[in-house]
């Protein structure tokens, strides 16, 4: 099942239907080697006001199935550099969160490991002491 993508703009943030596609389309492309880990990502494009030079701001919501919701911001003074900012923090949160959900130390987890071919041998001794 593919990942649910909402894009949300307030009204004095421009682009309309091109923004939304294209925000689809890159975190379709950006997220896919997540699978079926990620349920919903909700973009929310706004523009904070009062003049100041980075006033547009990119809030990703990623929600992991049965997990927390993961929420990144970054605020640019375009709204391309704030989405791009913010689907990078994102990016670099959920590799984060996906590893350690399914690696433990770098490796498989026990609880993944292939079970003894032979039980009978399981805590026995390659070579016998030497008497």
């Amino acid at each position: 099942m593919p990942v649910q993508i909402q894009v949300n703009t307030d009204h004095n943030v421009h682009g309309g239907e091109r923004l939304a596609t294209f925000v689809t389309t890159d975190l379709e492309n950006s997220l896919s080697r997540f699978g079926g880990w990620l349920t919903r990502v909700e973009v929310h494009l706004s523009e904070d006001g009062g003049g100041k030079p980075d006033d547009k701001k990119c809030v990703i919501e990623a929600r992991p199935g049965g997990k927390q919701p993961v929420a990144v911001t970054h605020h640019a003074a375009t709204v391309d550099d704030a989405y791009a900012g913010a689907a990078h923090k994102l990016g670099r949160v959920l590799d984060t969160r996906y590893t350690r959900a399914h690696d433990h130390k770098g490796s498989e987890s026990i609880r993944h490991m292939a079970g003894p071919e032979d039980p009978e041998q399981v805590g026995a001794l390659d070579d016998e002491p030497q008497a």
